[in-house]
Order: structure tokens, then sequence, then C-alpha cells
């Protein structure tokens, strides 16, 4: 099975047109790779689909407009990826 990483490189890189080459587990995904807001809701659903969660994006948007978090905590690739492995374990529990 693909790791979290490399299944969310790959739907990035399908819905943004982003050559998957150029993304890194360092990328972030709006400043690095230019994907716009819009673009991230259609990430965040087929991320959703794949990995059969739903991401609280509204949450994690509040937080950082609020400043209680760093928008780094959810658009770096390798902290995305966390959150998602994150999400997955606690729905398993």
């Amino acid at each position: 099975m693909a790791s979290t990483f490399e299944t969310v490189a790959n739907i990035i890189s399908s819905v943004s047109d982003v050559p998957r080459d150029q993304i890194t587990p360092q990328s972030h995904v709006m400043k690095d790779l230019s994907v716009d807001s819009l673009a991230f809701l259609d990430i965040t659903f087929e991320i959703d689909r794949a990995f059969t969660i739903q991401l609280p994006v509204d949450e994690w948007l509040t937080a950082v407009n609020e400043g209680k978090r760093s928008g780094d905590d959810y658009f770096i690739l390798s902290n995305l990826c966390s959150q998602i492995d994150a999400i997955r374990a606690t729905a398993a529990a």
C-alpha cells in the first residue's frame, strides 16, 4: 500500500497538474506548488475519498485565522500527512 505522502502527492499532481516530481514532503501546497484555494478544496475532497476520512478544513482555517496555529501545520505536505494519519488513527480507534 502506498504511503500517505505518496497518495497525497499523487492526488495533488492529478488535481492541480503539478508534476509529481516537483512535490516533496517539504513542499508548501500554496506557496511552493501554487495550488489555489479552490484546487485545495478539490484536493481535500479527493483525500477524504482516498482515506475514507473527513479533513476538518473549516476548523483548521479558523485556527490559522485566529492565530492559534500556523498555516504550515496544514499546508506543508509532511505536516498535512501527519494530520491525515492522526485522523485515520482516531477513526480506527
